[in-house]
């Protein structure tokens, strides 16, 4: 059972508590999953502690990153903090009470889409991650940043259209990504978060094979036992569809970015087994372990 550490009491002698910001997210809850398997004192962060379903042992206390008054009991004898953010939310309340309160080691889960040392990052999901990592170096406060770009849950968008069709329709057929299995995310992190030497470190990480989008859906349906295909379609009208629900810019960026891999490999790292000490879950597993999300 994990080492239960509630934030009414004291932190014993030795033990860094790590708090979860983004505790309820994909991966912020897979996180806080494997910290607790783990037996690390973890605490996360949710601003609806009694609907949070988090495992047990897990110190679940409230908080709004809007409200930056109401994360200070958050960080209370807290040392090592996991940032996980919505996209477009600063994190400048959290950063300044973090430092009030000494935390001493930030780990920010990031985009592959940042580019070091440009002038003007390429796109909405690149400035808005840079300009996060920027925060939290400007902080003082030492850190570790965790780059991901294509994760496999975006793959989860396919189970609407195949409730009906063995057809999923999208752009880009032949974008290729090393998609990265959610549990390899949540473990590097959790080796990150208690472990030594990674302060000023940034993290590439990715699944073991590239894979274009062509070659998930037929991975998928060999997992399913369905004769899965993709089917491409323009990518001005998938756009446009997609911008009626989500924002136009973020839209862009996403098909821009996936556009740039067509007939390219995706790049693969080593990353996840070497922080983990585990090879990095193939896209099968992945869908194999979301089955389920499928039916």
């Amino acid at each position: 059972m994990p080492t239960v550490i509630t934030s009414k009491q004291a932190n014993p002698v030795g033990v860094v508590m790590i708090l979860v910001v983004g505790a309820t997210a994909h991966f912020g809850r897979e996180t806080v999953e494997a910290l607790a398997a783990a037996g690390a004192p973890v605490r996360a962060l949710s601003r609806t502690p009694d609907r949070a379903a988090l495992p047990a042992g897990v110190d679940v206390v409230r908080g709004d990153l809007t409200d930056a008054a109401s994360l200070r009991p958050a960080l209370r004898g807290v040392r090592t903090l996991f940032l996980v953010l919505p996209y477009g939310l600063a994190p400048n309340g959290l950063l300044a009470e973090a430092a009030d309160t000494g935390v001493r080691h930030i780990v920010f889960l990031s985009s592959g889409a940042v580019v070091d040392g440009a002038d003007v990052q390429p796109d909405v999901i690149a400035t808005h991650h840079a300009g996060v990592e920027r925060a939290i170096a400007e902080s003082g406060i030492p850190w570790t940043f965790l780059r991901l770009l294509f994760p496999a849950v975006n793959a989860l968008s396919f189970a609407m259209q195949l409730k009906g069709s063995d057809v999923v329709r999208g752009a880009y057929a032949e974008a290729a990504a090393s998609v990265v299995h959610e549990r390899d995310v949540a473990e590097v992190a959790a080796a990150v978060l208690t472990g030594d030497g990674h302060a000023g470190r940034t993290y590439d990480l990715t699944g073991p094979a590239s894979l274009t989008q062509a070659e998930q859906v037929r991975v998928l349906g060999e997992v399913l036992g369905r004769p899965l295909v993709f089917e491409e379609l323009p990518d001005a009208d998938v756009r446009e569809q997609l911008s009626r629900f989500l924002d136009g810019p973020f839209v862009n960026a996403l098909f821009d970015l996936m556009a740039a891999t067509v007939g390219k490999p995706a790049p693969l790292t080593d990353v996840v087994e070497r922080l983990t000490g585990k090879p990095a879950r193939t896209f099968a597993e992945w869908a194999a372990d979301h089955r389920a999300d499928f039916a």
